[in-house]
C-alpha cells in the first residue's frame, strides 16, 4: 500500500471516462489498496482511481460510510430507486478547499464488484448516496463543480483562478453529468 498524490482539476485525466476493469488480479488489488491508504491519509470520504492518475472505474470510500460493509466498488452502475433529491455541501479532494451546496438523488443503489470480481450490491442514502455519486461522476469525467449552476460556476472558476495552488490558466471546462 502506498500514498499516492491526488491529481487536481485541470490535470486531463479528471476529464477523461475511465474504462471498465477486466482484470480481477493482484494489480486492482493493489490499486484498491493504494486508492483506500491514499483516501485514508486524506481524511475525505471517497477517492476514484482517475484521482491518482489510473483511468479504471474503481473507488474507495471511507469505511464509516458504510459501517465498514463495503470500502470499494468496481465498475460501478447506479439505479435511482426514487425521485428524492438533497442539496448539501461537497467538496473534492482534487478540489482542495472548495465547497459548494450540490443537488444529488437522496437514495441510491450501486452494483458493482469487489476486488476479487465478487458481485455486490450498495443500497445508500444520504452522504453515503452523495458520496457514490460523486466518485461514480469521477469515473465518467464529471466534476462536482460540473452541477452547479450558471452562476455558481461563474464563482467557482474566480475562485479557482485565484487557488494558491493553481496558476489560473488551466481553468476546468464544465460538463454534465449523465447522472
Amino acid at each position: 500500500m502506498t500514498v499516492l498524490p491526488i491529481r487536481l482539476v485541470g490535470d486531463p485525466v479528471l476529464r477523461a471516462p475511465a474504462v471498465p476493469v477486466t482484470d480481477f488480479d493482484a494489480e486492482l488489488g493493489k490499486l484498491v489498496a493504494d486508492l483506500t491508504e491514499t483516501l485514508a491519509d486524506s481524511g475525505g470520504a471517497g477517492l476514484a482511481a482517475p484521482q491518482l492518475g489510473v483511468g479504471l472505474r474503481v473507488f474507495a470510500l471511507a469505511p464509516q460510510l458504510s459501517d465498514g460493509e463495503f470500502d470499494h466498488l468496481v465498475n460501478p452502475v447506479l439505479e435511482f430507486p426514487d425521485e428524492q433529491d438533497q442539496d448539501g455541501p461537497e467538496g473534492c479532494l482534487s478540489i482542495p478547499g472548495i465547497y459548494l451546496d450540490t443537488r444529488r438523488r437522496r437514495n441510491v443503489v450501486a452494483k458493482g464488484y469487489t476486488k476479487h470480481g465478487d458481485p455486490i450490491q450498495l443500497v445508500g442514502e444520504g452522504l453515503l448516496a452523495r458520496c457514490v455519486q460523486h466518485e461514480t461522476d469521477h469515473l465518467d469525467g464529471v466534476l462536482f463543480i460540473d452541477r452547479q449552476r450558471p452562476e455558481q460556476r461563474e464563482r467557482l472558476l474566480a475562485t479557482l483562478r485565484e487557488a494558491a495552488w493553481t496558476d489560473g490558466s488551466d481553468l476546468p471546462e464544465i460538463r454534465t453529468s449523465p447522472h
